[in-house]
């Protein structure tokens, strides 16, 4: 049932920042309730043709995108880096990202491949069909990265997409469309609306021609979405919150794990659903692990996004600024902090906390920010339980050289992505996707594409005909 359009203002636009010294960058106008409904249709069309198309068609035009997007890498992280606030070096890589995964996808096109059931009486196939248009809502976080994550499995598996990136960083999304464009995709195969969640994103969850949602974002929006899709009887694949342990044993190379533990944190300035925000420190070694980290956390350096020794940048937005400073308020007990720029933009220095309770909300929130506790455990059955003391369960790290324990520990805590001696956590060859309030579903990895299709079973009979011989 089609959901009736909301009498809303005319259209309006978004000013866009940039983070690192608070200058216009430009304006995006926003796409009205009705810009949406245009676009759908186009999709549709589109999708028809492209879902035609033979698989090593669809693969060749797939290469070509991912090559555009090569060839684009330094004007795409140029751009995110001044609309985003991220390391020029970090937005090079998200940049490359994208072509990696276009070209990761690239090959399954010719690998959608289905089953033959053995069956009495006939056979029986199964065929991997697309589900048609995919409505992909991005954050502000990563907004390459992760559009690409929905994109190029949903472009493979013969689907046409609509990008509603977030209203704060949406120009690399609208590049991206452009570049498809240019790489001869078809025109309505890839479409970018920026605008509000409360007009292009609900509208997209409701639209009767979209047959499934990505979402990528907080968990409270997470649950309307879904609930949505409920309403909707339509598919969804959400990536929500997180506040995932980094677990450091005595018996671990103490010195490594606690000069990676702010990298695992403070990266894009803590704004990832992946950071480690809790660090869970073995009591016995407490002390030792902080004193290491301290010279690791005040190393970190936070300053100009377009200058290459850049490790950290600043905070997207004033808002979002503000969010994050609440929680250094007069009962916060910090341990250290780090150093970050002063004057205009979004700056925050990385900073390590040392709560007092387990029920401490900067213990309990996702943060996102470059905001770190860090507490103690007695043993290896207390370590699992603090890790599991979250609604989330999203990333994570152990630290140890028992490689009995590393297994215990990892298959005891409930998160998706966990990593042994490493705060690895995302590949675009292996599956991403969290347990508990950290989302549904999984992306990236050999089986994302099929996550965009629709089993269809078919039954071909082989029973002799009863009017065999007959003339």
């Amino acid at each position: 049932m089609t959901a009736p359009a909301p009498t809303a203002p005319a259209p309006t636009v978004t000013t866009l920042v940039n983070p690192a010294d608070e200058t216009v960058i430009g304006t995006v106008e926003h796409t009205t309730w009705e810009g949406v409904d245009e676009a759908v249709p186009r999709a549709t069309m589109a999708q028809v043709g492209w879902a035609a198309l033979a698989p090593a068609e669809r693969a060749a035009a797939l290469r070509r995108f991912a090559a555009a997007v090569d060839a684009a890498v330094e004007g795409l992280a140029a751009l995110e880096t001044r609309n985003s606030g991220h390391p020029l070096t970090q937005s090079r890589w998200e940049a490359s990202h994208v072509r990696d995964v276009l070209t990761y996808y690239s090959a399954a096109p010719e690998r959608m491949i289905g089953q033959q059931i053995p069956v009495a009486g006939g056979i029986d196939v199964t065929f991997l069909e697309p589900i048609g248009v995919i409505g992909i809502i991005v954050p502000w976080n990563f907004p390459l990265t992760i559009a690409s994550w929905g994109f190029a499995p949903a472009l493979a598996a013969g689907n046409a997409v609509i990008i509603k990136p977030a209203e704060w960083t949406p120009l690399t999304a609208i590049r991206l469309a452009g570049i498809a464009l240019e790489s001869g995709l078809p025109a309505g195969l890839f479409q970018v609306l920026p605008g509000r969640g409360s007009v292009v994103g609900e509208r997209l969850v409701a639209h009767p021609g979209v047959g499934k949602i990505v979402f990528t974002g907080s968990t409270e929006t997470g649950q309307k979405v879904m609930a949505g899709c409920a309403a909707n009887v339509k598919a969804v694949t959400l990536e929500l919150g997180g506040k995932s342990a980094n677990v450091v044993f005595a018996d671990s190379d103490l010195e490594l794990a606690a000069a990676t533990a702010p990298y695992a944190v403070f990266e894009n300035a803590g704004q990832d659903c992946c950071a480690r925000s809790r660090i869970l420190v073995q009591e016995s070694v407490f002390d030792r692990f902080l004193e290491l980290m301290e010279p690791a956390v005040k190393g970190v350096v936070v300053g100009a996004p377009t200058d290459e020794a850049t490790e950290m940048g600043p905070l997207v937005s004033k808002a979002h600024f503000d969010k994050v400073a609440s929680y250094l308020d007069d009962d916060a007990r910090i341990a250290f902090r780090g150093t970050a720029p002063s004057g205009p933009g979004f700056w925050f220095a990385p900073t390590v906390l040392l709560p007092t309770s387990a029920d401490d909300r900067a213990v309990t929130d996702e943060i996102f920010g470059p905001v770190v506790t860090v507490q103690s455990f007695r043993d290896e059955a207390h370590a699992i339980e603090l890790a599991n003391a979250s609604r989330y369960g999203l990333s994570g790290s152990i630290w140890t050289r028992d490689l009995g324990r590393a297994l215990r520990v990892t298959r005891g805590i409930a998160s998706g992505n966990l990593s042994v001696n490493s705060h690895s956590s995302v590949r675009y060859s292996t599956p991403f996707g969290g347990f508990k309030q950290s989302g549904i579903g999984r992306e990236l990895g050999p089986d994302a594409a099929a996550a965009f299709t629709e089993t269809k079973n078919v039954f071909i009979s082989t029973a002799a005909s009863s009017t065999e011989g007959t003339p």
